[in-house]
């Protein structure tokens, strides 16, 4: 499954140079370990910026003794890794 994502562009820069291998999201896409997120730039003020890039999920925490409730941490790679 491959889910298109908004992502503000000082979190994209850190997913995409390394520095962020992983991704805070609401739990409302019933994420699993092996989807694919297209995280897509986005500002508020210009909306989509083009940039994009892939990741997959390759670790899945919801434990509710260290994610707060309906959110889940999700642990990125790249596609191919």
């Amino acid at each position: 499954m491959t889910h298109d994502l908004k992502i503000l562009p000082k979190y994209f820069d850190a997913v995409c140079d390394g520095r962020k291998p992983f991704e805070v999201r609401k739990n409302d896409r019933n994420y699993q370990v092996g989807d694919l997120l297209d995280l897509k730039e986005w500002t508020p003020d210009i909306g989509y910026t083009g940039g994009s890039l892939i990741r997959r999920v390759s670790y899945f925490l919801d434990d509710p003794d260290y994610v707060k409730e309906g959110f889940v941490i999700l642990g990125l790679c790249h596609p191919e890794a």
